[in-house]
C-alpha cells in the first residue's frame, strides 16, 4: 500500500521522518538504475528540491506548517511553465523554446502550499495518445508485469509510474480525454479529473482548450480531494462519505463494455457485485448519445481542431522533429473547417443535454476507467495498427467525460495480485466535490 498524504504529515507532525528524508528517498528512486526514473522523468529538479525541504523542516521545527502536502515530494507534468526553463510537453521540438518567465499558476500554488517539486515527469508527445509511448524520452513501464514491459497509460505516463514506485507522493497530470484516469487505472491508482474550468490552465501548454484539464494521481481519494483543493485555490473540505445504501448508480448498456477483456469483465462485474451486496442501488440504463460522440469527432473533433491551431506554424517548419503518430492526428485538424468546428461546438450543448437528462435521478456513473489490461509496449511500438487501434479503444470510455464537461474518479477495483483495473466513478459537470465524497464510500467498501 502507498503511503498517503495524511499519513505522511501525521508521520512528520510526530517526528518519525522529516521533508529531507522524504526527499531523499524519492530521489534515490529517481536514481536508481534499476527502476523506471530515467524514463519516468524529462528532468529531476535534484539541488531545489533538498533545498525546499530543508526549508520545509526548518518552519515545521518553529510550529508552521503551509498545507497537508507540505514537504511531500510532489511530480509535475511536462507541460506545465517553470520558470526559466523551456516547456517541452515531451517533444524534442521545444527544447529550444524561450524559457518560461513565470511558474504556471498550479505550480506556484503547489509551491506556496510547500510541496517538494522533484521534477517533471514524461508524457506522450504534446499530450495527444492514452498510451503513453515517447520516442524521444523513453517509456515507462507499468508497475504490473514489469519485467514484460507493459504501457503505463498516457499521457501522464511519467506522472502515473512516480507515484506507483514512490518516486512522488502525488504526481498533477492534465486530462484531455482521460490522461490522469487511464495512468492511474493502469499503475494501480486513484486519479481525479475534476470539472475543467475548476483548475486554472494559466501557464500549461494545451492540448484541446475546450476539454483540457488538471488533476492529481495519488494513493486515495483522500489524497486527491487534498491535492484538488489546493490546484483549484479552494477551501479544503474532507469528503464526507455518504452511505452506500442511499446511492443510486446508472451503469451504461451501451458502447462501454464493447472490445473489452475478460479480466476487466470479471472484474467489473465483481466491483458492482460488491458495492451491491453492501447496499449500494445499480441500474443499467442505455445512454445512446454514447454512441453518437464517434459520428460528433469523425472529422476530428475539438483535439484535432484546437491542436492543429497551436502546432500550425511549427508543424509547417519542423514537422519531422515530432513524432510520427503525433504529429498525423494533429493535421487531421488542418483539413477541417470553420463550419467543421461549429458543427462540434453546437452538437456538443445538445449532447451534454441529453446525458444530463437520463442521470439526473443517479448520484454517479460507474463504468470501467479503461476495457483492457495494459498493452506491451513493444506491440504498440512495432505496429501502427495496433498503437492506433489500441489509442481509440483505451481513451473511448475517459472521452465520454470530457465531452460532457464533467468530472470523475478513477479508483483500483483489482484483486491484489491481478492486472490493475480502473472502476470510472463520473458525475456531471461542478459535482466535483459530491464525486469525490461519493468516491470515498466506494473506496472504503472496495478496501
Amino acid at each position: 500500500m502507498l503511503p498517503t498524504i495524511s499519513q505522511l504529515q501525521r508521520d512528520l507532525d510526530e517526528g518519525r521522518t522529516t521533508s529531507l528524508a522524504l526527499t531523499d528517498a524519492a530521489l534515490a528512486r529517481i536514481d536508481d538504475t534499476g527502476g523506471e526514473g530515467a524514463r519516468a522523468f524529462t528532468q529531476v529538479y535534484r539541488d531545489q528540491a533538498l533545498a525546499a525541504a530543508r526549508a520545509s523542516d526548518l518552519l515545521r521545527a518553529a510550529g508552521l506548517r503551509r498545507s497537508a502536502i507540505d514537504g511531500l515530494p510532489i511530480s509535475v507534468k511536462d507541460l506545465f511553465d517553470i520558470t526559466g526553463q523551456p516547456t517541452t510537453a515531451g517533444s524534442a521540438v521545444l527544447r529550444d523554446a524561450e524559457p518560461a518567465r513565470a511558474n504556471a499558476l498550479i505550480v506556484q500554488r503547489l509551491i506556496d502550499a510547500g510541496a517538494i517539486i522533484v521534477g517533471r515527469t514524461n508524457m506522450t508527445e504534446f499530450a495527444f495518445s492514452g498510451l503513453g509511448l515517447n520516442p524521444h524520452y523513453g517509456t515507462p513501464r507499468s508497475p504490473w508485469d514489469r519485467a514484460t514491459g507493459r504501457i503505463p497509460g498516457g499521457s501522464s505516463s511519467g506522472a502515473g509510474v512516480s507515484v506507483a514506485d514512490g518516486m512522488s507522493v502525488a504526481a498533477i497530470g492534465t486530462d484531455t480525454g482521460g490522461s490522469v484516469r487511464i495512468p492511474s487505472a493502469f499503475c494501480g491508482l486513484t486519479g481525479f479529473k475534476p470539472t475543467a474550468s475548476r483548475v486554472s490552465q494559466q501557464g500549461t501548454l494545451p492540448l484541446s482548450a475546450s476539454l483540457d484539464s488538471i488533476g492529481p494521481l495519488a494513493a486515495s481519494v483522500e489524497c486527491c480531494a487534498i491535492l484538488d483543493a489546493i490546484l483549484s485555490g479552494s477551501p479544503y473540505a474532507a469528503p464526507q462519505a455518504p452511505d452506500l445504501s442511499s446511492l443510486r448508480f446508472a451503469v451504461p448498456a451501451n458502447l462501454v463494455l464493447d472490445g473489452a477483456d475478460d479480466h476487466v469483465r470479471a472484474t467489473f462485474a465483481a466491483t458492482l457485485e460488491r458495492l451491491a451486496q453492501a447496499g449500494a442501488q445499480i441500474r443499467t440504463i442505455d445512454i445512446p448519445e454514447f454512441n453518437e460522440l464517434a459520428h460528433i469527432n469523425r472529422k476530428g473533433g475539438f483535439t484535432c481542431s484546437e491542436s492543429w491551431h497551436w502546432h500550425q506554424s511549427l508543424l509547417e517548419s519542423r514537422e519531422a522533429e515530432y513524432d510520427p503518430r503525433v504529429s498525423s492526428r494533429i493535421l487531421r485538424g488542418k483539413a477541417m473547417s470553420a463550419a467543421d468546428y461549429i458543427d462540434v461546438l453546437q452538437a456538443r450543448p445538445q449532447w451534454i443535454a441529453g446525458v444530463e437528462s437520463r442521470l439526473q435521478s443517479f448520484d454517479a456513473l460507474l463504468l470501467p476507467t479503461v476495457p483492457v489490461t495494459a498493452p506491451v509496449i513493444a506491440d504498440l511500438e512495432a505496429s501502427d495498427e495496433a498503437y492506433f487501434a489500441a489509442n481509440g479503444l483505451i481513451l473511448r470510455n475517459p472521452t465520454l467525460i470530457n465531452f460532457l464537461d464533467g468530472c470523475a474518479l478513477s479508483l483500483p477495483c483489482h484483486a491484489a495480485g491481478t492486472a490493475p483495473v480502473g472502476l470510472m466513478v463520473a458525475g456531471i459537470g461542478g459535482q466535483d466535490l459530491r464525486i469525490l465524497d461519493i468516491g470515498q464510500t466506494i473506496e472504503a467498501t472496495l478496501a
